[in-house]
């Protein structure tokens, strides 16, 4: 069961636990074409790589920054075509939650959250940039989450918490 808040965010049953989006926002973009123009004449199959990290940071005591972040390099051959780079964040309000819950809400949702603003400026970016359209695929962030839970495992180290951790996440 759940109830609506007076912002519109839906509340848990359970008294006083909240989990809101408070606000999102772009940090930081970048795009770069070093080449151009003469990259617009190559006819080389582009290879794409794609580093995507995320960040954690704790405001107060109830409320977190989430930074979802994308690199995404296009090399043509043996020159670079593109570099886009972005960093979609948001602000949550976690309140009345177990540790544990916090931590899972920081690992999946928020992140789940951001992606689909992530999605839309790479492409925006790339094909305002003159380059066909690219599409990020969806992103699994319960996997990565769980990936970043067994490493903590394997590495045996402190709280445990990801709002104190960087996860691994190269997709």
């Amino acid at each position: 069961m759940s109830e609506e808040t007076n912002n519109g965010a839906v509340a848990p049953a359970e008294a006083g636990a909240a989990f809101t989006v408070e606000k999102i926002y772009v940090k930081d973009v970048s795009f770069e074409v070093p080449g151009a123009p003469a990259i617009f004449t190559e006819n080389v199959q582009p290879d794409l790589q794609l580093n995507l990290n995320q960040r954690v940071q704790r405001l107060n005591e109830n409320a977190f920054e989430v930074v979802l972040g994308v690199t995404l390099t296009c090399k043509a051959g043996d020159k670079t075509a593109y570099v886009a780079e972005v960093q979609q964040a948001g602000i949550f309000g976690l309140v009345g939650l177990e540790p544990q819950a916090v931590d899972v809400l920081l690992g999946t949702q928020c992140p789940n959250i951001l992606f689909p603003y992530v999605r839309q400026l790479v492409s925006d970016l790339v094909q305002s940039g003159g380059f066909p359209p690219f599409f990020l695929q969806p992103i699994n962030f319960d996997a990565l989450y769980a990936e970043t839970l067994r490493q903590r495992a394997a590495q045996q180290a402190g709280e445990g918490e990801l709002a104190n951790t960087e996860p691994a996440g190269n997709a």
